[in-house]
């Protein structure tokens, strides 16, 4: 059993990181192991940003968006020198196991990290585009897609106001996922996704026939991975003859506090990680299989590709 570990948060930030620290605090601190916050991600652990942290530390952020811990991106990590730095400096204070909260890149490291230096590792999957491999579920999708859902919601009475086409651009980088399910519940006339292949000049000349028959407004969500919003919308423009408004949510997709599901969930993941870790497992994942937690081979999981779920795909046509 492990006496020491530390938790940290890294690449972009998600809305529920701070309950899964929090729960990997309290239970560690529970089990009467020491618990270490690295600050700013792996730039915290070669910067030697650290402090070891009591269960005061983590009260008051459940509800909070972001991550008090910080996040970044590290380029320094990348390289074996980076790497071997950051083993050190965990050795130096007797750290003996890590949690890292993280996306497909961040648990990529940290894959890496386990194998060079055995030090064990678990990760949670934190990251708005759900797109880790094993898990239905990441920390945060939930709430970056209620954000979604609220955009498209207020943006419906403009465009039908106007009778216009509204082209949502929201993120997910190479994943549709956000894109998908937020245009399938925001009642969405056309989803563009990286998954899938489609047709412009069709979906334009489906357009003006869906306008000639007394349509007042059209909504299209595109995710950022199947092409810019901007140049879409220009396109659609121009082939259609219609009033056509481009919008992008951007960043405020990854802000806001979590709503009830990444609450509950990334406590319940934060726990299965501090139980493991101290436990002296390694090179896993926690994530959600058809509502259970389950643990997934880290190595794994940052091998392989996850897919969108094709019955999502299916649903948006037969719904638009």
């Amino acid at each position: 059993m492990l006496n020491s570990i530390a938790v940290m948060t890294s690449g972009g930030d998600s809305p529920g990181m701070n309950a899964a620290v929090r729960a990997v605090t309290r239970t560690a601190l529970h089990a009467g192991v020491k618990v270490w916050g690295i600050r700013g991600g792996y730039h915290g652990m070669l910067d030697e940003d650290m402090f070891e942290m009591t269960s005061k530390d983590v009260s008051d952020i459940i509800q909070r968006g972001g991550t008090f811990l910080g996040t970044a991106r590290c380029k320094r990590f990348a390289t074996p020198e980076g790497r071997m730095l950051g083993y050190k400096n965990l050795n130096d204070r007797g750290i003996q196991g890590l949690v890292v909260v993280g996306g497909d890149g961040s648990l990529r490291g940290a894959s890496i990290f386990s194998k060079e230096t055995g030090i064990p590792i678990v990760g949670l999957p934190g990251t708005i585009d759900n797109d880790v491999w094993g898990s239905e579920y990441t920390i945060g999708s939930d709430t970056a897609a209620n954000t979604i859902i609220d955009a498209i919601n207020k943006l419906r009475d403009t465009a039908s106001a106007h009778r216009r086409i509204i082209v949502l651009e929201v993120m997910g980088r190479n994943s549709g996922y956000l894109a998908m399910v937020a245009g399938i519940s925001g009642g969405s006339e056309y989803i563009l996704v990286p998954e899938e292949e489609y047709d412009l000049d069709e979906i334009c000349e489906d357009m003006k026939e869906s306008y000639a028959k007394g349509k007042r407004y059209i909504l299209m969500v595109v995710a950022e991975g199947a092409g810019k919003g901007n140049e879409i919308g220009k396109i659609v423009a121009e082939k259609t003859g219609l009033d056509t408004r481009v919008s992008k949510l951007g960043h405020i997709q990854r802000g806001g506090s979590p709503t009830v599901i990444d609450r509950v969930n990334a406590s319940r993941l934060g726990e299965n990680a501090a139980l493991a870790i101290i436990s002296g497992l390694s090179d896993i994942v926690f994530g959600f299989d058809r509502g259970h937690v389950v643990s997934i081979n880290l190595h794994d999981a940052v091998n392989n590709k996850k897919k969108l779920n094709p019955e999502f795909m299916r649903l948006a046509k037969v719904l638009a």
